[in-house]
């Protein structure tokens, strides 16, 4: 049987979210660090990627060489500055139209496949590729039943035209990527996909830039923190669906418990306001004024990845007490750098942390558990170093380079079925 060829150029889809925007801030998270990192790699394998995704400045050039093999290509849909993900389904159209644009200035079979991420792209996607005669490989990356499963309190539930628009793309795309296993799950059992169609690839971790690198004390020296503090810290989007105020929370309660461990505590929040979140931006400060925290509390803006390295080396825990979370790059990234992690035990946390070994899992977002689990640090330092080292073993199974052979195979099984229906139906 004739070996299927895999595709060599693939337009890859972020309608809302740009691969050269600084994580951590407004919408930029996980997936940016994802579509950046994945498209290095298939680039690296001689599949060249163009990402197209919303312009949000004037001044930016129409196309980015993000890295060699990889363009950016910055899509007018809507006013540039001030218009949030909510309003973002009124531009598909304008957006789908950039995209075609492009494409026409090209020769037939530019594109070899279509790999849309997040629903709004796969709206894209979905008519992009059928426009091209190509397949469609859609990541969700989060969902809109899962969230509202599990909302935290005073949240913002997920529109109902989001679920519509996601059950449209599960039938539409010839295959679903997902993170893990349980989110195959989800897929089939909240949205009907067929289970041939859904290919488990767990998102990977720049080994390269996240390690535990010269050790915790050297970290902890340039940050300026100190070499005996237990520091627990959060790093990620400030957002109720985040849960940084459980961090909160459970610190004054181990601070109740433990009023001597005040003066050896340091609580760094790295991050900034998005979604949800942007309504009351302050919120988490106030919360620390009123729990009477401020003076371990440390607010700091988001930063960039190789200076986040180095906040991760610095902990002595992550503490990510997520009510939803697709895959939880970030608890896999601090594992990398040498960091054990205490998650929630929700999404695909339970796969990114090894519970006993690597972390601690806590199920359900009692303050009281996570408290505990802090606890555990503060009573026994050696269990950062030990827990360390196996959360850097455990990090390292999880690179790139397997998340985007992985990937190629799926691109090559989608475009193999599809060239197969077209033979049977032509």
């Amino acid at each position: 049987m004739r070996r299927a060829r895999r595709p060599r150029r693939v337009a890859m889809l972020s309608v809302h979210t740009s691969p050269l925007h600084q994580p951590g801030t407004g919408d930029a998270g996980g997936m940016n660090v994802y579509i950046v990192e994945l498209a290095r790699k298939l680039a690296s394998i001689d599949i060249e990627v163009e990402i197209f995704t919303r312009a949000t400045t004037a001044d930016l050039p129409p196309v980015v060489e993000l890295a060699p093999g990889v363009l950016v290509r910055h899509v007018d849909a809507g006013p540039y500055e001030g218009l949030a993900k909510e309003e973002l389904p009124a531009q598909l159209c304008a957006f789908t139209h950039g995209v075609m644009t492009a494409w026409a200035g090209n020769r037939p079979g530019h594109y070899d496949l279509v790999h849309s991420h997040y629903w709004l792209s796969g709206h894209v996607g979905w008519l992009a590729a059928e426009r091209w005669g190509v397949p469609l490989v859609h990541a969700m990356h989060t969902m809109a039943k899962v969230k509202n499963a599990a909302l935290a309190l005073g949240d913002t539930p997920e529109p109902a035209a989001r679920v519509i628009g996601e059950t449209q793309i599960v039938g539409a795309a010839d295959r679903l990527i997902a993170n893990t296993e349980g989110e195959a799950g989800e897929l089939i059992r909240h949205y009907g996909a067929d289970p041939d169609a859904v290919e488990v690839v767990h998102p990977g971790v720049d080994l390269d830039r996240f390690h535990p690198g010269d050790g915790r004390a050297a970290a902890r020296a340039r940050l300026g923190l100190p070499q005996d503090a237990l520091i627990p810290l959060f790093a990620g989007r400030i957002q109720p669906l985040k849960a940084p105020d459980i961090l909160l929370y459970a610190v004054a309660a181990l601070l109740t418990e433990r009023p001597r461990l005040r003066s050896r505590l340091v609580v760094p929040v790295v991050g900034g306001p998005s979604g949800s979140g942007l309504a009351k931006p302050e919120r988490l400060q106030k919360l620390a004024a009123r729990l009477g925290i401020n003076d371990v509390v440390r607010f700091r803006p988001p930063v960039a990845q190789d200076r986040l390295a180095d906040w991760y080396r610095a902990a002595s825990v992550l503490v990510m007490p997520s009510y939803s979370e697709s895959f939880g790059l970030v608890a896999v990234e601090a594992q990398a750098c040498g960091t054990p992690v205490v998650a929630a035990s929700v999404g695909g946390l339970p796969v990114a942390v090894r519970d006993g070994g690597s972390g601690f899992l806590v199920d359900g977002h009692d303050p009281a558990d996570y408290a505990r689990a802090l606890g555990r640090f503060a009573d026994h330092p050696e269990l950062t170093e030990r827990m360390g080292a196996a959360a850097a073993r455990h990090a390292a199974s999880f690179g790139w380079d397997a998340t985007a052979h992985a990937t190629a195979d799926v691109y090559t099984a989608a475009a193999r079925e599809l060239r197969h229906l077209r033979s049977h139906h032509g």
